[in-house]
């Protein structure tokens, strides 16, 4: 069940506040169930880009997968909460990493609201380094709220704007990608996109981009 998957992800960690967020964030966020819906039955390694305190590779771990993960986040901090939260599996690793960062080949990427924190001038970059790390068979994950004028994503922007003010999210600026900038980067993969607001007014949208396989022979 998603609450016993929550509780032992909460039990990681010694802080009381990252307890409550853990366990809150399993239970709400659908996002995670999904990447295992797509990664669960892949052995290929995982960079997830922007890992914070480390729940997603925590959450793939109670779900059996088996291959190794690495989490990139540049907040010092966060990755120090991780680093001890992940004694209780092996093949996890944390680095203190920005996400310009280039990526390792041969792996499965994930970004979870990444973008909108970063100067939308490094966006392509980003996106390259992604594409170029899973051009050989592999997928990249995206769950990104996207500029589009509508009321969710003002809402979206409020929000964000809230955890850059209490300086949960160390973030340069508050930009946030078109559809058009993520699909742009991710010629010769197919593209999955689908809207992942649920119950909430957040403008999210989940892209998986799988490498083809005359990509992957390229």
């Amino acid at each position: 069940m998603r609450r016993d998957v929550a509780n032992r992800i909460a039990s990681l960690y010694e802080r009381r506040s990252l307890q409550s967020y853990a366990r809150w964030k399993v239970r709400m966020d659908e996002v995670y169930e999904m990447v295992v819906d797509v990664l669960g039955n892949r052995s290929a390694p995982v960079v997830d880009v922007g890992c914070g305190v480390g729940i997603l590779p925590f959450y793939l771990r109670e779900h059996g997968h088996t291959g190794q993960i690495v989490g990139f986040d540049f907040d010092a901090r966060k990755i120090a909460e991780a680093r001890k939260a992940a004694k209780r599996y092996r093949g996890i690793d944390f680095v203190t990493a920005d996400a310009r960062s280039p990526l390792p080949d041969g792996h499965d990427v994930v970004l979870l609201d990444v973008l909108q924190y970063l100067d939308p001038r490094d966006h392509p970059a980003i996106l390259a380094n992604a594409a170029r790390a899973a051009r050989d068979g592999g997928v990249v994950i995206i769950r990104q709220g996207i500029a589009d004028g509508s009321w969710r994503h003002r809402a979206s922007m409020l929000v964000d704007g809230f955890g850059r003010l209490i300086r949960w999210m160390r973030a340069e600026r508050l930009r946030y990608p078109s559809r058009e900038t993520l699909l742009a980067a991710f010629e010769g993969f197919d593209a999955e996109i689908r809207p992942l607001w649920g119950r909430t007014p957040f403008n999210n949208y989940l892209f998986v981009f799988r490498a083809r396989t005359d990509q992957a022979r390229s």
